[in-house]
């Protein structure tokens, strides 16, 4: 048996998919929290033995199985993880900080969660500035991520993180082609086309039952989002990925824009046409999902390789189903493109570790930053979890079950490879290709989200006290509680306060560190 190694397919080594452990990766989630590994085939005693907190996107993997086991007899591995379901580890994370009682190894989705960076101040985990140095020990976490990633993960100039390492294309905004086609409607390229067609195909009974009951736009909520995993694509068409500055040059943050305030004047306008469903911001990513694949919504934000999964479930109820991701459209103040940032929150080690320890962990991670260990993590083993068909590596029915959205990149921080949740491994290569082609241009005309990088300690400590009053407020000015002028009377006054433009200008200050010109 051999693993997939990049000599064989230097140009298809993309595949992203099945893999929830990146980014956003959510569904078939599972049902409660479960620990992997502490029971699986004794270890060498020389092999490290580490825990782990991460999130699920699957069931829990069975440790023993061909593909985990060669994982960690190869890297000398002995793993012990907690497995948190994704819609609830973001709770579990913060409970866990809370308690002080923290596994070796935690994931934190955002590096700029204000649980995070409270505990980090507070001296729970390691400063690994001085451990890494200048990388000359670990040439692969320095080389194989993105050129800047070290620098965007620093707290006041301190490396806590290492870097979960992810492609900045990523999320797109799905639309229903075959319903598009039905209604000879072309394939929008502005965002007034694309409301236009959300509106015609709302009215158009697309699906043919008879019914006005489909839904324009489908979305989950997730704090401080409404239609996660699209909300950067419209605030990008708005302009609100660009840095906004107050007159004394404060960094606004995204949330409390004009063009975040915009954006919500466009999503009530949605709302009042009857795109949007009425119960939008109660609406689970599961949920969401489910009504996008059983064909009963037109419009959807999620991760570009989930087109071809998305296409083939929708077909089992209609057959000509066609699911595209929109190319880039023009906005008022912008292109509908959000690019993800080149990680995924990152790795943090507890202070209660031993440094000894500390550094096996980071060699662990030196030796699994490779191109060869990403690949086995999308593809595991050939001849028992895949097979080559037309150049392409295709995954085996079991390999399906055994290399899922848990897999082992949830424990290493990858290799950094920019089509890595573009293509679909068990979608046709013919498909995939001409998927790459279509986002291509994402590449050269999205914005990524600086507030996913930069941090303000004033932030961090006031917005919870502010942020489940502006999420209400949103929702009321989407459906027509509050007027927009209210909206904006509140924006206005919470801009107005000393902590505020406090924390506005300790934005800008580290925007300029992290993103120099």
């Amino acid at each position: 048996m051999k693993t997939f190694t990049t000599k064989k397919v230097s140009t298809v080594m993309l595949a992203s998919l099945l893999l929830g452990v990146l980014a956003g990766c959510g569904g078939g989630e599972t049902k409660e929290a479960a620990k992997s590994g502490a029971d699986s085939a004794a270890a060498p005693a020389q092999n490290l033995k580490v825990q782990f907190m991460v999130p699920s996107f699957a069931d829990v993997p069975d440790m023993n199985n061909e593909y985990w086991s060669k994982f960690q007899k190869d890297n000398k591995v002995q793993l012990d993880v907690e497995w948190i379901p994704s819609g609830d580890y973001d709770t579990k994370f913060d409970l866990v900080l809370a308690s002080g009682n923290l596994p070796e190894v935690i994931v934190a989705n955002s590096i700029t969660r204000p649980t995070l960076q409270n505990a980090v101040k507070q001296g729970a985990f390691w400063d690994l500035t001085p451990i890494l140095g200048d990388f000359s020990k670990y040439p692969n976490l320095k080389n194989n991520g993105y050129k800047d990633v070290w620098n965007y993960v620093r707290t006041d100039g301190k490396i806590f993180g290492v870097p979960r390492n992810r492609p900045h294309i990523d999320l797109s905004l799905k639309i229903r082609k075959d319903w598009l086609d039905k209604l000879n409607i072309p394939v929008p390229t502005t965002l007034d086309e694309y409301t236009a067609a959300l509106k015609a195909m709302v009215n158009g009974d697309p699906d043919g039952n008879g019914k006005k009951d489909t839904i324009g736009l489908i979305g989950h909520g997730t704090t401080g989002n409404f239609f996660s995993d699209s909300d950067g694509s419209f605030l990008a068409a708005f302009g609100g990925l660009d840095p906004v500055y107050a007159k004394d040059g404060g960094l606004i943050n995204k949330y409390l824009t004009p063009n975040y305030t915009n954006m919500v004047a466009y999503f009530r306008q949605l709302y009042a046409d009857g795109i949007l469903a009425k119960d939008f911001s109660a609406i689970k990513q599961t949920q969401a999902e489910e009504i996008f694949t059983t064909g009963r919504a037109a419009s959807y934000g999620r991760n570009t390789w989930r087109d071809y999964s998305f296409e083939q479930t929708i077909k089992k109820v209609q057959p000509e189903a066609n699911v595209i991701s929109l190319p880039p459209m023009k906005g008022p103040g912008g292109t509908s493109v959000q690019l993800s940032v080149p990680f995924s929150g990152a790795f943090y080690i507890s202070k209660k570790v031993p440094e000894a320890k500390v550094k096996q962990i980071l060699d662990f991670f030196e030796r699994t930053t490779t191109q060869e260990q990403t690949d086995f993590n999308y593809y595991g083993v050939e001849g028992v979890d895949y097979k080559m068909v037309e150049g392409q590596p295709q995954l085996t029915e079991l390999g399906v079950k055994q290399v899922t959205a848990n897999g082992t990149g949830a424990i290493f921080p990858l290799a950094y490879n920019n089509k890595m949740k573009v293509i679909n491994p068990a979608a046709p290569k013919a498909y995939n290709d001409a998927k790459e082609k279509s986002v291509a241009s994402y590449a050269q005309v999205g914005k990524i989200d600086p507030f996913s990088i930069i941090n303000s300690n004033t932030w961090t400590s006031i917005w919870p006290k502010y942020q489940s009053d502006w999420q209400s407020n949103v929702v009321k000015a989407i459906v027509g509680q509050i007027s927009m002028d209210d909206y904006k009377a509140y924006i206005e006054k919470l801009n107005a306060t000393a902590e505020f433009q406090t924390a506005y200008k300790e934005f800008a200050a580290d925007y300029k560190e992290k993103f120099p010109k």
